[in-house]
């Protein structure tokens, strides 16, 4: 199996093509790169930027450039020596456009009978046998109907009318009633919805590849990609939404004969990903929270504490998983109900009840019964009964059920407890939680505030030792905030009163009705200043609605929201507004540098395959899609790495040349020397500074890539720098950053790391110490 040493991830859409990707190749050789990385290529909805709504699994998309762009990309690629790497989507198709996806269209027009029928996963059993689409703006709609070219038309949207029922000349409102589907008020999709979809997504509707026949026919391209030697890895996207995981995984290897695979998984605190996966691991999400911890300090957590008040994280988000459980994804709690046995001894009040309640309580995104036996079922079980001791008998029949792999229902709720764990936690919790705002990522746990360097440590040796393949990332297409955003906002962390203060002061100024939006909302405006006025309004309507405490998607609160708006209006209008931001900006903007250089050197160099998101090469200080999937200016970066030849040792400045060059050096070592880089041990770091210093060895029984780097800048430059804290090296080596020679055995920091304050130090085959 050929394993990437370093990937850069592309996202491929009509305005950035596979074209567009080919003609950035020598760039990205230069850069160090060694694969490449595409978002999903299949065809998808029109316009779509993400590629996560497949209409057609079986074509390129045309408006991505189409084959033959992706086999000109694949070869030009692999002439550089560069391997592809693609991002697919198994669990679930686009509908939003009937038309647009035969499979579906055909579900439509044919119900059960239908040759695609068993693709998709339906409850035919429910809604009277008619599948649910909730489309209309109410239920009066219906009325709107009209049939046009042998369609049923709702406005723009059109739908296939089955053979035979409209012959008779009625109107479209009775020809509706006769099709295997139904138009529904919007209103009922939550509770009523009979087929599986993507969280709440009613437009992307799920996929059955647990079916032989569906795999194979909704895997006949991405096999040809690997057999024609188009595509050399495969990201999966969403494995958790699968009724089968670790089968989909033994599949998938079966057909492309065993190629690199890597999963988007999370992974909660202690949580591992099951071993017997054919899989190199995760696309880091899990290494992504630990390198952000690193650089948190734990002095400031009381004081981020009270500017919020405190917000007990467990509480917060059983709350919020519950709501969903009974609310959005109501639909999906029904439908468990409606797959247990007859014979349990539960009215449907109650099993609904405490479905509800194990789903909210449940600890990880779910289970993988049953390689991984039903600890974390019982860990919820215990849970909902302490929160619901009224629920407890109930419960134990639910577990006795839910723990038989063999049962559909049991298979079904490990489908769906990921569901309420990503709408309740990452979609809603995440904006209420907003003590420090670079810790609500994807993939983290807010309420661990920070983690030491021995921890970082051992975790890093057990990744070495587990999952040495495993993606590593910082930011990503779904990441909240790009990585330069969180960087900066963990400064914070070290001054907490004096965040304390500013948020005061800018709620003096332009009061935002809500303490935790208001918090989030000043964090995001410091974390990414400066940021344009537009991109900031979008950004903090998107996060009130997806906080839903003082509005919603569905149901906008306009004087709230004017409020909102107003806030970032006086950020950018009123001069005291904005002095106070740039006041604070001034103050942490050079540390948060420093945090981020520290950050993307350890991520580069530490155990795993580390993954460059477009663009993230210069600073960039992004926040929530579809903000971090802006245009790269890669006109730019060609031009600083081409000066770099020149100027080999920039100085932090506000383009982010200094991050180019770490990411360079970094990318050329892992490419060019990946002997290097084969295990993980620390190194050790002695004297008065010695917290604020972290350092390991990548090599194995010989003398490997050394990486030293500061942490937590503000209390370094308060202590007054690095003074005669030293670390011990086994060998001679040159720092690749700055070409200087660095001797063996104990060496003062202050000497090794420069104005960067990060050094990759590289052996040159001298005598060991």
């Amino acid at each position: 199996m050929r394993t990437p040493r370093s990937t850069y991830r592309l996202q491929i859409h009509e305005g950035f093509t596979l074209t567009d990707a080919t003609a950035q190749l020598r760039y990205l050789t230069q850069l160090g790169v060694d694969w490449i990385y595409l978002s999903p290529i299949l065809t998808a909805e029109k316009g779509s930027t993400h590629g996560y709504d497949v209409t057609d699994p079986t074509i390129v998309d045309e408006s991505r450039g189409g084959a033959a762009a992706l086999e000109a990309l694949a070869t030009a690629a692999h002439d550089a020596g560069m391997g592809v790497l693609v991002d697919i989507v198994p669990n679930h198709q686009g509908v939003a456009t009937p038309a647009d996806n035969p499979w579906w269209w055909s579900v439509l027009a044919e119900g059960p009978a239908s040759p695609y029928a068993r693709a998709f996963d339906i409850d035919w059993d429910a809604n009277d046998g008619r599948l649910l689409l909730p489309v209309l703006g109410s239920a009066a709609d219906v009325e709107q109907l009209q049939l046009v070219d042998g369609q049923l038309a709702y406005y723009d949207h059109r739908f296939p009318v089955a053979a035979g029922t409209a012959d008779d000349g009625a109107d479209a409102a009775t020809v509706h009633t006769r099709q295997h589907y139904e138009l529904a008020d919007w209103r009922r999709g939550d509770a009523e919805l009979n087929y599986r979809r993507f969280f709440s997504i009613a437009t992307l509707a799920g996929v059955r590849v647990e079916d032989a026949e569906v795999f194979d026919a909704s895997h006949t391209e991405i096999r040809r990609w690997v057999t024609d030697g188009l595509v050399d890895g495969l990201r999966i996207d969403h494995p958790d939404g699968l009724r089968d995981p670790a089968g989909y995984l033994d599949a998938l290897a079966d057909a492309t004969g065993g190629v690199y695979v890597l999963v988007e998984k999370i992974l909660e605190p202690g949580e591992r990903l099951p071993s017997g996966w054919a899989t190199a691991g995760t696309t880091g999400y899990d290494a992504l929270a630990d390198v952000d911890r690193l650089f948190t300090d734990p002095a400031g957590e009381a004081g981020l504490d009270a500017v919020t008040g405190g917000v007990d994280w467990a509480q917060l988000i059983h709350g919020t998983k519950r709501d969903f459980a009974d609310g959005t994804l109501l639909a999906e709690t029904r439908r468990l109900v409606r797959e247990l046995p007859g014979d349990i001894g539960l009215d449907e009040a109650t099993a609904q009840d405490a479905l509800a309640e194990l789903l909210a309580c449940f600890p990880v995104y779910r289970s993988y019964l049953p390689e991984d036996g039903a600890a974390h079922l019982h860990e919820a079980a215990h849970l909902a009964v302490d929160h619901r001791p009224d629920l407890a008998a109930a419960v134990d029949v639910l577990v006795g059920v839910l723990q038989d792999e063999t049962r559909p229902v049991a298979q079904r709720f490990q489908q769906t407890s990921g569901m309420v764990m990503a709408k309740g936690v990452e979609d809603t919790a995440f904006y209420r939680y907003t003590r420090l705002t670079s810790l609500t990522e994807v993939g983290a746990d807010p309420s661990v505030f920070s983690i030491g360097i021995d921890a970082f440590h051992q975790k890093m040796a057990e990744r070495a030792s587990a999952w040495p393949d495993a993606m590593s990332a910082l930011t990503t297409h779904d990441t909240k905030r790009s990585e330069d955003t969180r960087a900066r906002i963990s400064v914070l962390s070290e001054l907490p009163d004096r965040w304390a203060r500013t948020f005061a002061r800018l709620q003096e100024l332009a009061p935002i009705p809500d303490a935790p939006i208001a918090n989030l909302v000043w964090q995001a405006a410091v974390g990414a200043w400066p940021i344009s006025r537009e991109r900031l309004k979008d950004y903090v309507l998107k996060a009130a609605r997806e906080a839903g405490t003082s509005t919603t998607w569905t149901d906008q609160n306009e004087a709230f929201e004017a409020a909102l708006t107003a806030a970032v209006d006086a950020a950018h209008d009123r001069r005291e507004v904005t002095r106070v931001i740039e006041d604070l900006v001034g103050l942490i903007e050079g540390p948060g540098y420093r945090n981020s250089l520290a950050a993307k050197l350890i991520q580069l160099t530490m155990p795993g395959v580390p993954d460059v998101y477009q663009g993230t090469e210069f600073w960039d200080f992004s926040l929530v899609d579809p903000d971090n999937r802006r245009p790269v200016d890669y006109a730019s970066r060609a031009t600083a790495l081409a000066e770099l030849e020149f100027d080999p040792q920039p100085e932090i400045g506000p383009v982010g040349v200094a991050k180019l060059h770490v990411v360079r050096a970094a990318l050329h070592a892992r490419r060019d020397r990946p002997e290097l880089f084969t295990a993980y041990r620390p190194v050790t770091v002695s004297g008065p500074a010695a917290a604020h210093v972290i350092a390991f060895d990548r090599g194995g029984e010989a003398p490997g890539a050394v990486t030293v780097a500061t942490r937590l800048p503000v209390g370094l430059a308060a202590r007054g720098g690095l003074g005669e804290t030293t670390i011990s090296l086994a060998a001679p080596t040159a720092d690749a950053l700055t070409g200087r020679a660095v001797p063996a055995g104990r060496v003062r920091a202050a000497d090794i790391l420069g104005d960067l304050g990060v050094a990759l130090l590289l052996p040159t085959g001298g005598d060991p110490a």
